[in-house]
């Protein structure tokens, strides 16, 4: 995502217009209706989930919708009352596939005219005057649009833009068979053009790039990536034609007409099974170059699609779901390294994760019914969110901090990218991952249906004022597992499912079971003996970290406060940077062996190299305690001090110690621990 020039410029320059206010939201013309609300009755998966949950609609209902914008009414069917929703902090327009995954994971549920109105917002018109995918930089996998859209109309029930969408991907799907550029190879049964979202050349091996990426930043220029084809862009082409055949049997199109397009699915399906599966992997190739040869390396998303859209076989999901490669923090990108990258420097698109890949290969484990798997995905997500103020665009995938990869940028051979923050795509990902599965909520023209995912340890969880059509909705899951054993609807046994033509309020109650042994946090340590799963403050991977010595990474962090790596002499896996403004805090869970309360010690390492002390807020379970200050170390950010404050009151078990920005403070520091001494 987000390379392609002219279109897509450089880091820094995106940055500086963001600080500048350039993109920033517009307020929507209309006001959403209240948004759901996720409550689990565990403290500890609630700080986990449903703080990432509440933070994910923040970042698509509120900090990512803009308002009607003329420039993208090219189709002339918007709604200019209504917004849209742009693709992030950076990256102000809506985008096709950003605005197709943000529709497909949730705006469409969520905020169906807002959905609607982003979906169009991509649409445009061809020289006869019918309605198409725009046909922009980025056309190899546009059709990704089709399946967004049909989920659209499943969610709402929208006929009228069900016909408007079916005419735009007949055109789209025409346009691209004949295609010369990101076309159909006749040779081969397959389509041509970079893989799903992989515009940088960073996300390919060499061939077809080289050691330098002497060609281009981006990937189509590259003629091997052009020519070649890819896992991912040939499974949303399927998907499109499975869906397109959808359309055409609701709107009640000729028979023959439908037959031609699950036909072509068909084909393809058998295309990519005969071209991408490799027996001595268990897994699909990632690529296949025009000259034939096959590169047996791991595409994320090609992997999860291959599950989401049925392309592999029941035998061959299992294998996917029993090989594919993970890092610590997730699922990622393409793997492995590169020879041109390494985990020290992870190419933009390579090794490294981006919570896009993360929310398409959990939505593939909950189909797949791997608790566990899905389980781990999803909080790895929810604490990187967490740990970093929000949903941002790229991770390390060994360390978990912000990071943007490395790839050519113009003339600079492997440039280091920044990472943006506020990615709606990202946040989508979560929601995505709560909505279809931990709550398994699948639509279908007639209604919609549940197939829940509850992992062990994560507790009872109601999801209040979810609004389906005309009905709002309380969901309440209880036990844990993914067989449900009762199912009631206003106390009222039946099948798991609600019809469409629901009216008002009702009560969902689920009871499940079949769960194996929990592990809510996915940090390798059973819930029995994992004594602060799921505890804001405790986002380490390895369990419970030593009370007496809290590394800042693993923080609960807010107001922009994240991870990084762009000083050295800190310790851990990063420090943390952003106490730059008001409303910035960084909080630690302090696991006591006592709840007796004590007057204790906490000592901190820091860096200044402002001219003067520095002060913040230090307050204890939300309550305020004093001023504290942090003298100036030295005049680089690369050297680090300590500074202790005595006398601190804790009570309870678990007592969050927190450091704030606050109104009378100056801030302005770099944390890298914190220790706790009675």
């Amino acid at each position: 995502m987000r390379n392609s020039f002219p279109q897509r410029i450089g880091y820094a320059l995106l940055a500086l217009l963001t600080a500048s206010g350039t993109l920033a939201a517009a307020t929507p013309a209309t006001a959403a209706p209240a948004p759901p609300a996720l409550e689990f009755a565990n403290p500890d998966s609630q700080a986990l989930f449903g703080g990432a949950y509440t933070a994910a609609l923040q970042n698509l209902l509120h900090t990512n919708v803009i308002g009607y914008d003329a420039r993208y009414d090219r189709s002339g069917l918007l709604d200019p009352a209504t917004g849209i929703v742009r693709a992030g902090g950076g990256y102000n327009q809506p985008w096709t596939r950003d605005a197709s995954i943000n529709s497909w994971n949730a705006a469409s549920l969520l905020a169906p005219a807002v959905a609607k109105n982003t979906l169009l917002a991509v649409v445009d018109k061809d020289a006869s005057g019918a309605l198409r995918v725009q046909q922009d930089d980025q056309q190899w996998d546009q059709v990704v649009w089709v399946t967004a859209a049909w989920n659209h109309y499943l969610v709402t029930g929208d006929r009228g833009f069900l016909q408007n969408a079916y005419g735009a991907a007949t055109t789209t799907l025409t346009t691209r068979e004949h295609a010369t550029t990101a076309g159909f190879n006749a040779t081969y049964g397959l389509f041509t053009g970079a893989s799903f979202f992989n515009d940088g050349i960073a996300g390919y091996p060499a061939p077809p790039a080289d050691a330098t990426e002497s060609v281009s930043t981006g990937s189509m220029p590259w003629p091997g990536v052009a020519s070649g084809m890819y896992l991912s862009t040939n499974e949303l082409y399927y998907a499109a034609y499975v869906n397109a055949a959808n359309m055409a049997a609701k709107l009640g199109r000729p028979a023959a007409e439908i037959a031609g397009h699950r036909a072509k699915a068909a084909a393809l399906r058998t295309a990519i099974n005969q071209r991408f599966w490799n027996p001595a992997t268990g897994l699909y190739d990632y690529q296949l170059l025009a000259d034939g040869s096959r590169g047996a390396f791991q595409e994320g998303t090609g992997l999860a699609f291959a599950l989401i859209f049925g392309v592999a076989n029941p035998a061959q999901a299992r294998s996917i779901a029993a090989h594919a490669r993970e890092l610590p923090w997730g699922m990622p990108d393409t793997f492995p390294n590169w020879a041109r990258y390494s985990d020290a420097q992870p190419g933009r698109h390579n090794a490294i994760v981006w919570p896009l890949v993360q929310g398409l290969w959990a939505k593939a484990l909950a189909g797949q019914r791997e608790q566990s798997a899905f389980a781990s995905e999803t909080a790895r997500l929810a604490k990187l969110a967490g740990n970093n103020s929000g949903f941002w665009e790229i991770h390390n995938g060994t360390t978990g901090v912000v990071d943007g990869g490395w790839q050519r940028l113009g003339d600079t051979v492997k440039f280091h990218w920044g990472s943006e923050p506020d990615q709606t795509w990202s946040a989508t990902a979560f929601l995505d991952m709560v909505h279809t599965g931990l709550f398994g909520l699948t639509f279908t023209d007639r209604g919609m249906s549940f197939a829940p995912l509850l992992p062990a340890g994560w507790g009872d969880v109601t999801l209040r004022n979810l609004r389906y059509r005309d009905t709002n909705l309380t969901i309440a899951l209880h036990g844990a597992g993914a067989s449900i054993r009762t199912f009631t609807l206003d106390g009222q046994a039946g099948p798991a499912s609600v019809p469409d033509t629901l009216t008002g309020d009702h009560t969902i109650d689920i009871t499940l079971t079949g769960a194996p042994a929990g592990d809510r946090d996915g940090d390798g340590v059973a819930d029995a003996q994992d004594r602060c799963a799921d505890t804001a403050g405790t986002a380490a991977l390895a369990g419970c970290p030593d009370p007496a010595h809290l590394e800042a990474e693993d923080a609960l962090n807010a107001g922009g406060v994240k991870t990084n790596v762009n000083h050295s002499g800190y310790s851990g896996r990063a420090f943390l940077d952003g106490l730059w403004a008001q409303g910035a805090s960084t909080s630690f869970t302090v696991h006591r062996t006592t709840t007796a309360p004590e007057r204790a010690a906490i000592t901190v390492r820091y860096a200044n190299a402002n001219s003067d002390t520095r002060t913040m807020t230090l307050s204890v379970d939300g309550r305020p305690v004093r001023q504290v200050g942090f003298p100036k170390v030295s005049d680089s950010w690369d050297a680090w001090g300590t500074t202790t404050f005595a006398d601190v009151p804790l009570t309870g078990r678990d007592p969050v110690v927190t450091l704030s920005y606050g109104p009378a403070d100056t801030g302005a520091i770099n944390l890298d621990w914190l220790e706790y001494r009675h």
